[in-house]
């Protein structure tokens, strides 16, 4: 085989491994709300953040910890402030995810994907362009449909309180993970992800800890080992493994490539529970989940997959950032 002929094939395949890489990712995430939602049997909320961002930050300045020693002012500022929006966007949706199914969760909170372009438009004055104008309509009427799905062919207004308040944690969790997202855009230009990442977590942390300790009653909780490796997976699995995992595999898959798969990520958040037999399917549920997935898909990759849109546009930075995790 000729020279060229084995770059190829060796690109071919780190091109396969980036793309593995960036599935387990997926799935990583899209199993985090099934896991919260059964970790909130014995932690509250913010307890499971706190435990969350306290080990994964560990982790990560272990690993990275000659980053933390180049680190300058001027990195800890930006790092921190994300670190805020961080730990809104992930409390919002945690306390949230306590009212609803963890599947319904997942796809209103990925909503962000298409929030984020109009909060660009309003923080950094670039116009969200035509992909982006047929996202959110998808999105809407997406929404429309999952909030018609109620017990016996009502709406989610049928079924009580906790229900709306469900699906507007996870609405406003989106907002604010668009918010997190345009805020590592205008934040940390020129800065080191993996850097950007610890002192978010570092922060959601910190606030995380703060919130649980003043604001949640957590005398009653009686650590199980079931329970500790629900927290465990959530760290070390969701957060900290599935960041290392993405800033890996998108080196190696194209930004069409990789935003296509990661988006499977809310797909996963609906199969998981219903595998477990803790969510059902309805037939608007379908339909309205298939709705905004279609939003989802159009807005992170402009249908470059179909021959639309150019394949080497950046994937939105999700990363640890999103890390995501949501999540």
């Amino acid at each position: 085989m000729s020279e060229q002929g084995n770059k190829d094939q060796k690109m071919t395949k780190k091109s396969l491994l980036g793309k593995a890489l960036l599935l387990i990712v997926a799935i990583l995430w899209g199993s985090s709300l099934t896991v919260v939602k059964v970790a909130q049997e014995t932690f509250r909320p913010n307890m499971i953040l706190a435990i969350r961002f306290t080990v994964s930050a560990l982790i990560l300045s272990i690993i990275f910890w000659k980053k933390l020693r180049e680190m300058t002012k001027d990195d800890m500022k930006s790092g921190l402030i994300i670190g805020i929006f961080l730990f809104l966007a992930y409390s919002v949706q945690t306390i949230g995810v306590g009212y609803t199914d963890p599947g319904r969760s997942a796809f209103l909170s990925a909503s962000y994907c298409v929030i984020v372009p109009f909060l660009a438009w309003f923080a950094m004055k670039k116009r969200p362009d035509r992909f982006n104008i047929i996202a959110a309509a998808f999105t809407i009427v997406g929404i429309y449909f999952v909030s018609m799905a109620g017990g016996d062919g009502g709406s989610v207004f049928d079924q009580g309180k906790e229900a709306i308040m469900g699906d507007g944690f996870a609405l406003l969790s989106g907002l604010l993970f668009a918010a997190h997202i345009v805020a590592v855009t205008k934040l940390s230009k020129d800065k080191d992800p993996i850097l950007m990442t610890i002192l978010q977590f570092i922060m959601a942390a910190v606030l995380s800890i703060i919130v649980t300790l003043v604001f949640e009653d957590n005398s009653a909780i009686v650590l199980t080992k079931k329970a500790v490796l629900e927290v465990g997976y959530l760290a070390v699995m969701c957060t900290t493994v599935a960041l290392l995992l993405q800033n890996i595999g998108q080196k190696f898959a194209t930004a069409s490539s990789a935003a296509l798969i990661l988006a499977t990520e809310s797909i996963f958040g609906i199969l998981i529970p219903v595998f477990m037999g803790i969510e059902s399917l309805t037939r608007n549920k379908i339909i309205g989940f298939i709705l905004i997935f279609i939003a989802i898909l159009i807005s992170e990759t402009k249908l470059s997959f179909l021959g639309f849109g150019k394949d080497d546009d950046k994937v939105d930075e999700k990363s640890g950032e999103k890390d995501k995790s949501n999540s």
